[in-house]
């Protein structure tokens, strides 16, 4: 059984969280706790607790002061601290310091339990990594695959470990791609320019790509002839940063299955909104996902769900408010990236913070969330409706005029006065395929009529677009299924 301390000054806090928790739920005993610094670092010694819960303001040593101590002496030590609102200088600390989380006072039950079950799951997983590197010595190969998805989640707390797995060639490496797939059966094989890294998250199939070369053709040349949706985030230099590669691959390949694209979709090419976090919950992501994609009974749908957790929740009316005023303003996001003012959605301007002061019960509350769910959703699909012909028209146009330059999805939506997963997503609509897909079909004509006419093959590829002449090679023989030499010499 694992123990726990708590270290607050506050005694309700004390006393809630004891008789509050099912502590023997989790597999925890609660085995002490303490109102000052000095006190509770002497109940550490005492008890030597897997899990630590402390406040960063207290009598004597402070929370940050006694977690230092704890992880200086214990370094596996589980540490939680609670924190007021203003207290972010604290907060920066405390994750240097490597704790395992904070929570943002005032404290709730649900908070606590799933900081409990986070805490259970990370510890679990470094008792696993500890098993294996005990068990098998020789099995660098499982331990790499552990430590590569304890890096997509965990960042650059894992890099150490993660270093110490990939070995010496970890200093070479220049950059970290992230591929997700809907099949397990993608294979790509190492070559001198990468290593790719195959590791599982669930029912997730994903494939960490580490560079030692800037130039990856190699690696999306294996890509181009698998026919099931895959999604490719972004590459960084940096290898910490292989979480949000990571999770831009899972939205990249969520939006390649709704689109029904077959092959690879990157992220780049359904754009991103600057103004959206990239932390949201996956509740909040499904309903960014289902504004996207104009789907309404998929996001009332998820509303229902949203609104049912917020009732299981029992919040107090600020923190539900904060919450249902987030997801609303996160659709009218998703509505401005139709280029249209969404404030002018009613003829007086729409302020839905002012709006919802004047609610009182909790009823009220999700019927207007409902409300202003719907009338957003209507408002988008209105417009796009609208938009959507001649928007694609004028981009279509722009890109037969400038497909022998480096295009990009932004530059083609700024072209058009949108957004650029927006403008995707109605490009999709309006022309039955993908703004990469026509892009490259429009490249792949002109350079059959350049081959005809007798041009060298790397002329050819520059002259449409492509500065590796590899890239080319491979991206023509798929379209036209030849060479393009051969396809020159049968003229």
């Amino acid at each position: 059984m694992l123990k726990a301390v708590i270290f607050d000054d506050e005694y309700i806090v004390l006393q809630g969280l004891q008789a509050m928790i099912d502590w023997s739920k989790y597999g925890i005993e609660l085995v002490g706790t303490a109102t000052d610094g000095n006190a509770a670092w002497s109940l550490f010694e005492a008890h030597r607790p897997d899990i630590v819960f402390t406040d960063i303001r207290m009598p004597g040593m402070d929370g940050l002061q006694v977690i230092e101590k704890i992880l200086a002496a214990a370094p596996d030590t589980m540490c939680i601290v609670f924190s007021g609102f203003n207290e972010f200088e604290y907060v920066k600390r405390a994750l240097k310091l490597g704790v395992a989380d904070y929570l943002e006072k005032p404290i709730t039950i649900p908070m606590i339990e799933d900081a409990i079950t986070k805490t259970i799951e990370r510890i679990e997983r470094e008792k696993a990594v500890s098993s294996l590197q005990l068990k098998w010595e020789d099995s660098r190969q499982e331990l790499l695959e552990k430590a590569t998805l304890d890096l997509l989640l965990r960042g650059e707390e894992a890099e150490a470990k993660w270093r110490d797995s990939f070995g010496r060639k970890a200093d070479e490496v220049t950059g970290v791609t992230v591929i997700a797939l809907s099949r397990d059966d993608l294979t790509l094989d190492d070559a001198d320019s990468y290593q790719a890294i195959h590791v599982r998250n669930g029912l997730e199939h994903l494939i960490a790509v580490l560079h030692f070369q800037e130039d990856a053709t190699d690696v999306w040349n294996q890509l181009l002839y698998w026919t099931e949706p895959a999604g490719v985030g972004r590459t960084y230099e940096q290898i910490t940063d292989a979480g949000k590669s990571y999770r831009e691959a899972l939205q990249a390949l969520r939006y390649g299955q709704f689109m029904e694209e077959k092959g690879w979709t990157r992220f780049e090419d359904i754009g991103e909104n600057p103004k959206i976090p990239a932390s949201l919950s996956e509740q909040e992501e499904a309903v960014i996902f289902y504004m996207r994609t104009g789907d309404k009974a998929g996001l009332l749908g998820q509303l229902d769900l949203f609104i049912k957790q917020l009732e299981s929740e029992r919040l107090n009316p600020d923190i539900m408010e904060r919450e249902i005023l987030k997801l609303v303003y996160l659709a009218m996001e998703i509505a401005k990236e139709t280029g249209e003012d969404v404030y002018k959605i009613r003829q007086a301007d729409y302020l839905p913070h002012l709006e919802i002061r004047s609610i009182r019960t909790k009823e009220e509350m999700f019927a207007w969330l409902r409300a202003q769910m719907e009338m957003l959703m209507d408002w988008t699909l209105d417009v796009r409706s609208n938009a959507k012909h001649e928007a694609v028209e004028s981009a279509c146009a722009y890109m037969k005029q400038h497909y022998n330059e480096d295009l990009t999805l932004q530059e083609v939506s700024e072209h058009v006065g949108m957004n650029a997963t927006y403008f995707s997503l109605l490009f999709k609509e309006e022309m039955g395929q993908s703004y990469i897909k026509y892009l490259t079909q429009l490249r792949m004509e002109r350079a059959k009529e350049l081959l005809r006419e007798g041009y060298k093959i790397a002329d050819v590829s520059e002259k449409v677009g492509y500065h590796s002449y590899r890239h080319f090679s491979e991206l023509f023989k798929k379209h036209v299924g030849m060479k393009p030499g051969q396809y020159k010499d049968s003229f």
